[in-house]
């Protein structure tokens, strides 16, 4: 029996005006492999991808962060948690590897990252893996709408964001949509509380749940963006997903008609139960869109 090649998976740290990032980075058996930047979301990390980093690391490659209040990245004690400065460390980082042309995963948190990168360097985006990352008005939940819409000065917004930040909240995020919860390893939201547990973090999530709404004011940007280049687009989405359901998803096809849009009964992180599926859709579109 001849077994599929697991990935080799570096485990670095750049500094990023004097932003310690931390990167998992696959080490592919060709050094022209293609390169795919991954995007994590809320409140998770780089380790979201590890699974898909083992299965097509030694093929593409793999390369994914963690944001200033994710992860294993240090902040400085004063660094200002807003997407804005998500988006300019990543920019920093983008520089410091000498990346100049990726194919692009966005993933909730990921897609307002990624889409501000790409407005200011479409050069650099090969082509668009979109899963469950909304960038269109409809692809917000009631839920998703009443949470953007919670400000400072209002009374009990910050403690509604705080109960959020509680193991049962994180492990909520996970199982809600998922058909079969025995697929989750508990391991992932397990590792997220611990991050979000640490010290300073819940104060940096509190901040970007305040400006979340920025967001919003840049879709119509971002809509303009996708007309206007066309990337390539996979998108892959979790239909069962609490804050972007699935008209967030077919959303995308008014502005990238020819997306391959594939849907699944799952919830908002969907790679934790459909890797199977997803994985092989990406490597064929990687294949066909890297030139």
């Amino acid at each position: 029996m001849v077994l599929s090649p697991i990935a080799r998976t570096a485990h670095r740290h750049l500094d990023v005006d004097g932003v310690r990032v931390f990167y998992r980075e696959s080490l592919p058996e060709r050094p022209d492999a293609p390169v795919l930047l991954l995007l994590h979301g809320f409140p998770s990390g780089s380790h979201q991808f590890r699974r898909l980093i083992d299965v097509l690391g030694s093929r593409y490659r793999l390369i994914a962060p963690d944001y200033p209040g994710f992860g294993h990245t240090e902040a400085p004690d004063d660094f200002t948690y807003s997407f804005d400065q998500l988006a300019a460390v990543t920019e920093g980082f983008v520089h410091g590897l000498g990346l100049t042309r990726f194919v692009m995963y966005v993933f909730d948190f990921g897609a307002p990252v990624g889409f501000r990168l790409a407005e200011l360097h479409p050069e650099w985006v090969a082509g668009l893996v979109v899963q469950n990352g909304n960038a269109y008005a409809e692809g917000l939940s009631d839920g998703a709408r009443d949470f953007i819409a919670l400000r400072p000065q209002t009374p009990g917004a910050e403690e509604t964001i705080r109960d959020l930040l509680t193991l049962a909240g994180t492990r909520t995020q996970y199982e809600t949509g998922v058909p079969d919860p025995a697929l989750l390893t508990p391991d992932s939201w397990t590792l997220d509380q611990h991050f979000l547990d640490l010290p300073g973090r819940k104060e940096a999530q509190v901040a970007l749940a305040f400006d979340y709404h920025s967001n919003l004011k840049r879709y119509d940007r971002w809509q303009t963006w996708l007309r206007t280049h066309t990337p390539p687009t996979l998108i892959t989405w979790g239909v069962g997903d609490p804050f972007f359901p699935e008209p967030g998803a077919r959303a995308y096809l008014r502005d990238l008609p020819d997306a391959e849009l594939h849907l699944f009964d799952t919830g908002h992180f969907a790679l934790e139960t459909h890797l199977p599926e997803i994985a092989p859709l990406i490597a064929d579109f990687v294949d066909r869109t890297w030139k």
